[in-house]
């Protein structure tokens, strides 16, 4: 969000507190991030120009995440005119297995920072008979490929990937 361009005399200031209990207030030198309560699922908001009062206009850029900015401002338009928000577009929350996977990435991502081998890594994450295969058998096991899979995928997350995490599959 932003400050409305001159000429938009119907664009209205966003008051958050006014939309429902709010999770994060956060000013910082980039604006104000803000996180909105709602049952359906929070709105999140990063208001560039954090005056309080200005009319406020929304900047969508033409990205390959335009469809998922739209169907989030829909959602909050709609939280504004005092109608329910919906709910999160369908693949926005996490199945149980996808936040298993992030655990495991997360987790395999920090023992490798910390000097782990694949090996150790799978010993760590419950796969202990990683420590009991000789090193050939251990070179083609599938044990190594996933881990070596979570690895590679944690730190391409690291390195913004994350970012799909929002988009609507």
């Amino acid at each position: 969000m932003d400050a409305a361009p001159e000429g938009y005399q119907t664009a209205a200031p966003v008051d958050p507190r006014a939309l429902g209990a709010l999770f994060a207030d956060l000013a910082g030198i980039d604006g104000r991030h803000v996180i909105v309560g709602d049952a359906a699922g929070e709105h999140r908001l990063w208001l560039r120009e954090a005056t309080p009062g200005r009319p406020l206009a929304a900047v969508i850029p033409l990205d390959k995440d335009f469809i998922t900015r739209i169907a989030s401002l829909l959602r909050f338009h709609r939280r504004l005119l005092g109608r329910a928000a919906g709910p999160l577009p369908r693949g926005w929350p996490l199945t149980a297995y996808r936040l298993a996977r992030l655990d495991l990435m997360l987790r395999a991502l920090d023992l490798r920072h910390a000097g782990a081998t694949y090996r150790q890594i799978a010993a760590e994450l419950g796969r202990e008979e990683a420590t009991r295969l000789p090193a050939t058998e251990w070179k083609i096991s599938a044990t190594r490929s996933f881990v070596v899979r979570l690895v590679r995928d944690a730190t391409a997350f690291a390195n913004g990937d994350y970012r799909k995490l929002l988009r609507i599959r």
